[in-house]
């Protein structure tokens, strides 16, 4: 780490709530749901369908049709993502819609303020991601990790540990 980004973590710690949930892309749904949830113990929350935009844009996938499933177990929160489409690519470059670990999740409260801080400290902000949701007062973005590990944050009102989008 440089001496630059060292002191700016020093002066300002990134302002994340939680972490939210671990998203996992599977390629059969059911096989997963045995495994997480019958095997080991995961509760299943609840369940969404979504596709198209902004899930394109977020997820930085073309023809999106995916079915989430949210489990939880001793507050920890798994994502099960099982997608009709796009197809997943025979091997790399990593791309969330591949089969393993997609992301991992942060809520925080001012997303703009968060990605600021980020930038400033050299931090890498896939700024094609950004959407937003004024109507539900939300807005969300991936980042990378310094190994390329993609981080989406999160801004949502309400309680940082209910899973997005329930209800």
């Amino acid at each position: 780490m440089t001496s630059r980004r060292a002191a700016c973590y020093e002066a300002r710690v990134v302002p994340v709530l939680r972490l939210t949930h671990i998203g996992i892309c599977v390629s059969d749904l059911e096989r997963a749901l045995r495994f997480y949830r019958d095997a080991l113990g995961f509760a299943v929350e609840h369940q969404i369908h979504v596709g198209g935009e902004p899930t394109d844009r977020l997820l930085r996938l073309r023809g999106t049709d995916l079915r989430a499933v949210y489990l939880a177990r001793d507050g920890v929160r798994v994502e099960l993502l099982a997608f009709a489409s796009p197809p997943a690519p025979a091997r790399p470059p990593r791309v969330f819609n591949e089969p393993g670990l997609t992301h991992l999740s942060f809520r925080v409260a001012d997303l703009d303020a968060t990605l600021a801080a980020l930038r400033a400290a050299g931090e890498r902000v896939l700024d094609e991601t950004i959407v937003r949701f004024p109507d539900r007062g939300s807005a969300a973005c991936m980042v990378v990790d310094p190994d390329g590990q993609l981080v989406e944050l999160l801004q949502a009102p309400g309680d940082p540990a209910a899973p997005p989008r329930a209800g």
